[in-house]
């Protein structure tokens, strides 16, 4: 009689194992998640301000926390003056020369021209007094390379004139317009570079965590502030290697959460296509049903209220 209880004890728990065996192998395991948001810093600086303590609720654009901008502040003071010296050149080539220039250039001709004449009238005069040999050769050649030199000097007056009341070619027009457009480029970048050190929610979220302090000196790249996306969330997922060729993304499933009476209805957001462990390939038809793979079932927003770290359980296809 004892042996005869034994075997019929024995033969339950195989049936109860067989059921349960059946049943979980037509489900998928994991947690509720929600998408992280990590803001990180995009220079080295202090953290000068923090006005948004963690836990609290965050709309988008909402300042969380600053960074020191004292030398970005510089950078973009350096840079607003190089555009604007880069405009008043560009107008300066536009309007070419001022009256009061041209004036001048006009003014600095006719001077040069009245020394010429006397510079002529003294070549001329030598000449004849090297004739009746009253002076020497030398001094003939002085009074020449004089006027040639006046000569000269008249050519390079009168061009600068001529250019000034020409105005500038186009070709230096447009160099003065692309540096004007080059230091604008620049000042916009440096606008930029100082707004990114004040650092605002991207998200409707909460704010999950400050993995710095107030005073404390990040490096670039170092995360600031992390946020958790106030949406409904989601189901991240293990589904067992045999199951994964019926499930794809897109298709509806049922969720169930622990501690939550009601199931919801989710739909499969993502698969991953590689396995969690051991490559397939490396693995006998036995070892590979044992493996799983990432999925992401987005639930619907009635579950919004849903906080994450839930065990959840989606039942899978058939």
């Amino acid at each position: 009689m004892h042996s005869l209880q034994k075997l019929l004890f024995g033969t339950t728990v195989t049936l109860l194992l067989s059921g349960c065996f059946s049943s979980d192998a037509r489900q998928a395991l994991g947690t509720l998640e929600r998408d992280r948001i990590t803001l990180e810093a995009t220079a080295s600086e202090l953290i000068t301000d923090i006005l948004i303590p963690e836990g609290s609720p965050v709309k988008m654009g909402q300042l969380i926390l600053k960074l020191d901008d004292r030398k970005q502040l510089a950078a973009v003071a350096a840079a607003s003056a190089e555009a604007a010296r880069a405009r008043a050149y560009l107008d300066e080539m536009i309007n070419g020369a001022r009256v009061e220039d041209i004036a001048a250039a006009r003014a600095n001709v006719r001077q040069i021209e009245a020394r010429l004449v006397d510079a002529n009238k003294t070549f001329q005069r030598n000449a004849l007094l090297l004739q009746r040999k009253l002076i020497s050769q030398s001094e003939l050649d002085q009074a020449r390379a004089a006027r040639d030199a006046l000569k000269a000097e008249k050519n390079n007056a009168r061009e600068k004139l001529m250019s000034l009341l020409n105005g500038n070619r186009p070709e230096s027009i447009a160099q003065a317009e692309a540096s004007l457009n080059k230091a604008l480029a620049n000042h916009i970048l440096e606008e930029q570079k100082l707004d990114d050190l004040s650092i605002y929610a991207t998200r409707n979220s909460r704010l999950d965590s400050l993995p710095r302090h107030l005073g404390e000196r990040v490096s670039a790249g170092s995360p600031l502030a992390i946020l958790l996306v106030n949406e409904a969330p989601y189901a991240r997922i293990y589904v067992p290697e045999p199951h994964k060729a019926s499930l794809h993304v897109g298709d509806h499933v049922t969720i169930h959460i622990d501690g939550v009476g009601k199931t919801f209805l989710g739909q499969v957001r993502w698969i991953s296509l590689d396995p969690a462990f051991t490559p397939h390939y490396a693995l006998n038809e036995k070892e590979r049903s044992r493996l799983v793979y990432m999925a992401e079932v987005q639930l619907p927003e009635t579950a919004a209220d849903l906080p994450s770290g839930l065990p959840v359980q989606v039942d899978l296809p058939l």
